[in-house]
């Protein structure tokens, strides 16, 4: 098995995140890069060094990104070379400044909702209602909306854990025709190719119509199916995360 399939296989055993994976296949590539493509079998900690401070004196990156390619090289010697990486050393550190967040006032938040329609508008009355992050906002199915008790349950949010916070009043009548829509969007696609959303881990095979159960639909799907390369087969998705980038991310395995 090659490298990069090695380290693919051994995060999805550990279920890292597609993100999480795909992130550190992409520092791991660039480290093998940056040492003329040996193998990193062969480097020490001497190497890892001279990456580390090329990162942060030639490229400038954030102290955030060059903990990231640490990260990713330390996962890489420790759990699928399996092999000490040996004693790095000081070396340069991307300098982390204090930042002063940006807070919106009440009627700033409220100016910056009259610009906004549609799925934008209800996506961001919840996030700003609910204390929701963006992938969260973003990776909603419809079971995760409890009317009765005025929640909403937050399956594999950041840390990989579960939560619940609160509904909005204001997101009860919206988040209702939306899932009427969302109902009406499931018929279609029955009547048409019967296109499943993607499920998390093995449940497709487990309960083999969840994925065209209004349940498990997503809040806010993408416009169009993507490929889910993992199970080689095409899904809908949720709406795609807004990214400084280009990004052919496949279907996120997410609850």
């Amino acid at each position: 098995m090659k490298l990069m399939e090695r380290v693919k296989a051994t995060m999805r055993v550990k279920r890292y995140s597609l993100r999480t994976e795909k992130t550190y296949c992409y520092w791991i590539r660039f480290y093998i890069r940056f040492n003329n493509l040996r193998h990193p079998a062969t480097l020490t900690g001497h190497e890892v060094r001279q990456f580390l401070e090329y990162l942060a004196i030639e490229r400038h990156v954030a102290a955030a990104t060059q903990n990231q390619a640490l990260n990713a090289i330390v996962f890489l010697y420790r759990h699928v070379l399996d092999q000490p990486l040996g004693e790095i050393g000081q070396f340069s550190r991307a300098k982390r400044p204090q930042r002063l967040p940006v807070v919106l006032s009440h009627q700033e938040v409220m100016e910056v909702f009259q610009h906004l329609s549609g799925s934008m508008l209800l996506m961001a009355s919840l996030m700003y209602g609910s204390g929701l992050r963006v992938s969260e906002a973003c990776r909603l199915r419809v079971k995760n909306i409890d009317f009765s008790r005025q929640i909403i349950t937050v399956y594999a949010g950041k840390g990989n854990k579960d939560r619940t916070t609160l509904l909005p009043p204001s997101c009860v009548q919206p988040l209702h025709t939306h899932i009427q829509m969302a109902e009406q969007q499931l018929n279609a696609r029955l009547e048409a190719n019967a296109i499943p959303v993607s499920l998390p881990y093995a449940l497709d095979r487990k309960y083999p119509n969840a994925g065209i159960s209004l349940a498990w639909q997503w809040l806010f799907p993408s416009s169009r199916p993507c490929f889910d390369e993992r199970g080689a087969s095409f899904y809908i998705t949720f709406m795609p995360l807004p990214s400084k980038k280009p990004s052919n991310m496949p279907c996120a395995h997410l609850l």
